[in-house]
């Protein structure tokens, strides 16, 4: 056993666990845990600094998630858009692929409980199925993986499926979706790294939601990863009471560079069953965004995005920057809210062709007999 299944193996998940460690009454956690059961493994344990902090809301379950349950199962209709069970095919070239259930530490704001943890979701039938539907789909060029974790996946299991996907001649881009160099760094070791380099051109996206999350562990794996030939990119909730606040984003995005991760979405939460007390107004989002343009790189600065309710895809939202315009001018306002014109280029309406007159085939002149001819 590799020392991040053992790792894994010692996380809190039953009630009796979250009594002894967090205090709940024995009704509330057995409720809990039925609703959306608990995974916090040591590692991640280890970052909670003291209660109801931004690490501590992202892994602990709270009695407010009870009190929403009738909010959606399936927020973004992924359910609808599955020709197979383990795919989701939402846009036209690319499609989610669901390749475990399990995670590495149970998300209080997981928008796939329906899914997640629950073993019978998926199973190797339904991962030759996913492939099967990929090989048949042309269109498809990019396949993400996900699930839950795919780094849950043993090497083994993960090569079989890299494997299979890159013998498919239209897969041009692999992605991962992972949670794990942020909440379990130590399952990113040199012979995954070796393997992935296998069946590249292989993305990662990972998934980190606040500074203290970015520690020399976390570091090392992003790194590692990087060095593997992967392009390491973030996707960051968006959630009250753990990074509503530009400067902790600023600080995110900032350590996140340095540990060679590319910031590429901020999400709105979605609307999820036990978790919107995690939800802001989208003002708060479009105030963050306003507060980093101009005031860290631009190399810093990840889309702002909400994923439509009911599976619209994700539609992005900037600042208004444009004051006022009209044929000639744009008035813009840079970061600082200074004003600035800019000309704008006129294009002459092209002239309308001169109307050409018929050409008329010429008239074919009458030959007389000569007055002698018979």
């Amino acid at each position: 056993m590799e020392y991040w299944q053992e790792l894994l193996r010692g996380s809190i998940e039953s009630e009796a666990q979250l009594i002894e460690r967090f205090g709940f009454k024995s009704e509330a956690a057995g409720k809990l845990n039925e609703f959306f059961q608990t995974r916090i493994n040591p590692y991640y344990l280890s970052l909670i600094r003291y209660k109801g902090d931004p690490i501590y809301l992202q892994a602990v379950p709270d009695e407010i998630e009870l009190d929403d349950i009738d909010a959606p199962d399936d927020p973004l209709n992924e359910d609808a858009m599955s020709p197979v069970p383990s795919i989701t095919h939402r846009y036209p070239d690319r499609v989610l692929f669901l390749v475990t259930s399990q995670c590495s530490m149970y998300c209080r704001f997981c928008t796939r409980k329906r899914k997640v943890g629950d073993s019978s979701k998926i199973s190797m039938k339904y991962i030759q199925e996913g492939l099967d539907y990929i090989a048949a789909h042309p269109e498809v060029r990019d396949v993400i993986l996900s699930g839950g974790d795919p780094l849950t996946l043993t090497d083994f299991m993960l090569e079989k499926i890299l494997k299979g996907l890159r013998e498919i001649p239209h897969v041009e881009i692999i992605r991962l979706g992972t949670k794990i160099p942020c909440v379990l760094p130590q399952r990113v070791t040199p012979k995954l790294c070796d393997m992935i380099k296998k069946y590249h051109p292989i993305y990662v996206n990972t998934h980190f939601n606040h500074p203290w999350e970015c520690t020399p562990e976390a570091k090392q794996a992003c790194e590692m990863l990087a060095d593997a030939g992967c392009p390491v990119g973030n996707q960051m909730v968006l959630m009250k009471g753990v990074n509503d606040n530009a400067e902790v984003v600023k600080e995110l995005m900032q350590k996140l560079l340095a540990m060679r991760v590319r910031p590429y979405y901020i999400y709105q939460a979605d609307i999820t069953k036990g978790a919107n007390h995690f939800r802001t107004p989208v003002k708060v989002g479009l105030e963050i965004m306003d507060k980093l343009r101009g005031w860290t790189s631009g190399l810093a600065i990840p889309y702002y995005v909400i994923d439509a309710p009911g599976g619209g895809g994700k539609i992005p939202l900037i600042p208004n920057y444009v004051v006022s315009h009209d044929e000639n001018t744009w008035v813009l306002r840079n970061y600082k809210y200074d004003i600035y014109s800019y000309p704008d280029v006129v294009e002459e309406k092209p002239k309308a062709p001169a109307k050409k007159r018929p050409i008329r085939a010429p008239r074919k002149k009458k030959v007389f007999a000569d007055k002698g001819e018979k």
